[in-house]
């Protein structure tokens, strides 16, 4: 089974958190940030992952610390779920509409963190969310699990839709690039050999 159990305990943050690549869709998500909680419920669930996270954080000065730490933590976790890689797809992709919004994700479990991130979202709250941490979010994730995305807005302007659009959106590709090939389930998806 490709799991991972991550545990983060900083001065700001207590987070433990476990991961199923291979799951159904099930979560129980805990972070002190009811948006977040959201968030991460849609991921686990459009994603087919089983995810557990709990979070103790300085919610009283910000969500800052928490969202950023929870993505590092997730992060962790799908390398450490993922291993050397063997036998994935490794690319996976999603235009996905949210009413008015239209997001689009393309994913690849490379190696190299990058990301490419090109939301507007044009309020800085939903709810007592800063949205600017949606960034740092896939920013956090990205150097952790050692992936490419890109992250485009193509349409919209609800700042909500825009954000549950990328979770979703996101969640569909990973879905699909940490999918295993049978054809190929003993080989690493590079030429180099490693990824």
């Amino acid at each position: 089974m490709r799991t991972a159990k991550i545990q983060r305990n900083t001065a700001e943050t207590q987070i433990e958190l476990t991961l199923n690549l291979d799951g159904s869709g099930l979560s129980k998500i805990s972070t002190g940030c009811g948006f977040l909680d959201h968030m991460l419920t849609l991921f686990a669930s459009h994603g087919a992952f089983d995810l557990n996270v709990k979070c103790n954080g300085d919610t009283e000065v910000d969500f800052h610390h928490t969202a950023e730490d929870v993505a590092i933590c997730l992060g962790q976790a799908f390398a450490e779920a993922l291993g050397d890689k063997k036998g994935i797809v490794r690319y996976g992709n999603m235009i996905l509409p949210m009413d008015e919004a239209l997001i689009l994700s393309a994913v690849d479990f490379s190696g190299r963190a990058y990301l490419g991130y090109e939301l507007s979202i044009p309020t800085p709250k939903v709810g007592d969310f800063d949205t600017e941490l949606c960034a740092e979010f896939w920013l956090g994730f990205v150097r952790e699990a050692k992936c490419t995305l890109h992250l485009n807005q193509l349409a919209g302007t609800n700042s909500h839709h825009i954000i549950e659009g990328a979770f979703k959106s996101v969640a569909r590709a990973m879905r699909q690039a940490v999918a295993t090939d049978e054809k190929f389930a003993d080989k690493i998806p590079s030429t180099k050999g490693v990824l």
